[in-house]
């Protein structure tokens, strides 16, 4: 099984932990880095993470998620291939769904992930044959489920 972490879901451990929802999607989150070193589930990254990593003002946060998936990731999906990434945008993006949003999505797709996980209510509501987007507690219940 493949899964595709977006930005967000990287960062959720960094949030204030005082709302019950964060301090749950956290450990699920966790949960789920868990799975993927332990090596039951495949970790798929982008360039577009890296480039929301490269602006992260939190030194230590940024230096946290990179290393984790240049140590974990299966398969990280370059630049080169922009363009293609670009023009699967574009239907995305008729959703409503960011550009930079939409870059996450088109490269999970690309990469044939299984899931696409994030903690974005707004994201969440993106609906695609070609993908699953679900949240980190979803995910863990479902994999819970299905072991």
């Amino acid at each position: 099984m493949k899964i595709y972490l977006d930005n967000c879901c990287y960062n959720r451990p960094y949030d204030t932990q005082m709302q019950l929802r964060i301090s749950i999607e956290t450990q699920a989150k966790l949960m789920i880095q868990e799975l993927i070193k332990n090596g039951n589930i495949e970790l798929v990254s982008s360039f577009a993470i890296q480039y929301e990593q490269d602006r992260n003002p939190f030194l230590e946060r940024r230096d946290t998620i990179i290393n984790f998936i240049k140590k974990y990731a299966h398969y990280i999906i370059n630049p080169d291939i922009i363009e293609t990434i670009e023009n699967m945008t574009e239907p995305i993006m008729k959703t409503g769904i960011k550009r930079l949003d939409a870059y996450h999505v088109a490269c999970a797709i690309y990469s044939e992930c299984d899931y696409f996980i994030t903690v974005d209510d707004r994201l969440l509501k993106y609906q695609s044959e070609q993908i699953k987007l679900i949240n980190p507690i979803e995910f863990i219940t479902r994999w819970e489920e299905s072991e």
